[in-house]
């Protein structure tokens, strides 16, 4: 008995600690993190294919709804998704803060090139640096 309260106290006093460390409240969005992904598909996959699902194809849920990219129009003028990613827009929280210029022109190309989208014109890393 006396180790099982023991247990519970270490797990009491340990608590705190793990809250903070993994603290996902207000703001934590806009903390710094490692975002140091490279390339359009290592963006996509750790960062939007979460909420976008692997396909693109969007999914609902949890009282949001996220689109589709996948053969998405929107993505037509190369501007749209690049605002969306900095500033955010309804369930998509503004990711300007955590990706670098280059990592958002990156991410922006991949999606407008794939899953059924073939825009023409890439996005550079200065087009992303003059929406911001």
């Amino acid at each position: 008995m006396n180790k099982t309260v023991i247990a519970a106290a270490m797990l009491l006093a340990a608590t705190p600690a793990m809250a903070q460390e993994h603290d996902l409240g207000a703001g934590a969005m806009q903390r710094p993190g490692d975002y140091s992904f490279q390339g359009g598909e290592a963006v996509y996959s750790h960062v939007c294919q979460s909420c976008h699902m692997a396909d693109a194809k969007g999914a609902m849920g949890a009282g949001a709804g996220f689109p589709a990219l996948a053969k998405n129009p929107k993505l037509a003028e190369a501007g749209y998704p690049v605002s969306v990613i900095l500033h955010g827009q309804k369930a998509m929280l503004p990711l300007g803060n955590l990706l670098s210029d280059q990592q958002i022109a990156d991410v922006v190309n991949y999606v407008r090139g794939h899953f059924g989208n073939a825009y023409r014109g890439a996005v550079t890393a200065a087009d992303v640096k003059a929406a911001r």
